[in-house]
């Protein structure tokens, strides 16, 4: 707050400078247009009464940066020093001088000029992006890939504080987010949910989902889940050349050690959540979250088979249209696989083009593309 106070204060008396020097630099051109007598009368008659002025020994009022710029400005067109009374010839050159030196600091600008905005933002861009990198690094990077010559020591310069090490050295760690990222690939997670039929019976759906694609990887349906059932949906949602590596499911009884030696026997590690922490398996909460959310509240199943049916047509558009913001966003399945499309104009769509959407589960929800007009 007190560093704009302070900038507010330099601010306004600035602009009050500037105003009294076009005061004065206003009277100096009506003064230009007068008769030499007349001004020449008007000086002597000022010169009299600062005469008398001087004579009661009054100490004069302190000379603002507008008065000393004026006096410095009008001190070119005459000579100054019979005239001055106010201060010394000394301390009126010594004005002079700072005001010299104000102008030199204003114009000559001293250091090395700025790197453009766009390669600033490149810098400190790599910088955060590759956090083992050091200055050394992105210089090379940018010189080889880019052909952009910079020095170390400005690429330095330019990046984040926490980015930057000692003089020659980089991170040695990867960010958290880079380490789940890479790791993602290979987890896999599961759980049960619950559905009700329209005649009361409870229905287990066994979800198993990828981390790192958010792709459903296994919806199956049954009314008594247990450890040899459980067992064989593992079998028949991991293939045999799978690389996944870790599984994570809760501690519900149906996981018994049986089961989880099983899928050891698979290659898959198992981590068990810790005890009511949803957070510990939060992608697979989350995704079972959804699928009430989209489709299960608004379904009545009467039976197994028709709740498999149900969920079955849902995963289908949850895998292959539904966008993941977690995915930047993206679909779990097919987002390499399909170009996204390219407009013109961010907020119009060519010309010969309409929207489509086709009806998924009964029109509960849709999904939209591209086409071409007819003709």
């Amino acid at each position: 707050m007190r560093n704009v106070s302070d900038s507010f204060h330099d601010s306004r008396q600035l602009v009050s400078t500037l105003l009294k020097l076009s005061v004065d630099a206003g009277r100096f051109l009506v003064l230009s247009l007068r008769p030499s007598p007349a001004l020449a009368a008007e000086v002597l008659f000022l010169r009299k009464q600062l005469a008398l002025y001087e004579e009661r020994q009054i100490k004069p009022m302190r000379a603002t940066n507008a008065i000393r710029l004026a006096m410095l400005w009008l001190s070119c067109w005459f000579d100054w020093r019979p005239a001055l009374r106010i201060v010394k010839p000394e301390t009126f050159t010594r004005w002079h001088r700072q005001g010299f030196h104000l102008f030199w600091r204003w114009k000559s600008k001293p250091g090395r000029p700025a790197l453009p905005k766009d390669l600033r933002a490149l810098i400190r861009r790599m910088a955060l992006e590759n956090p083992t990198w050091g200055q050394e690094r992105i210089a090379n990077e940018l010189l080889l890939k880019l052909g952009l010559r910079v020095s170390p020591r400005t690429v330095r310069k330019y990046m984040p504080r926490y980015c930057v090490g000692s003089p020659g050295k980089h991170r040695q760690s990867q960010r958290w987010s880079t380490f789940i990222r890479n790791h993602a690939k290979g987890i896999i997670a599961c759980d049960f949910c619950v559905a009700i039929t329209a005649t009361f019976r409870m229905l287990y759906v066994f979800v198993i989902i990828e981390h790192k694609s958010r792709r459903l990887l296994h919806v199956k349906v049954t009314s008594h889940p247990t450890a040899e059932r459980t067992t064989q949906q593992f079998r028949e949602a991991i293939p045999a050349d799978h690389r996944y590596r870790i599984l994570i499911h809760d501690r519900d009884s149906i996981f018994s050690k049986q089961v989880d030696q099983r899928v050891r026997h698979m290659g898959l590690h198992v981590i068990k959540a810790p005890v009511r922490p949803p957070v510990a398996n939060a992608i697979c909460e989350r995704v079972i979250g959804t699928m009430r959310r989209e489709c299960l509240d608004f379904m009545i199943p009467l039976n197994t088979t028709h709740l498999y049916g149900i969920l079955t047509e849902w995963v289908a558009p949850y895998n292959e249209g539904r966008p993941h913001m977690s995915l930047g966003p993206g679909i779990p399945r097919s987002i390499s696989l399909l170009p996204m499309p390219r407009q013109p104009h961010r907020h119009r769509m060519a010309t010969g083009q309409r929207v489509v959407a086709r009806p998924v589960m009964g029109g509960l929800h849709h999904k939209y593309g591209l086409e071409k007009r007819a003709a």
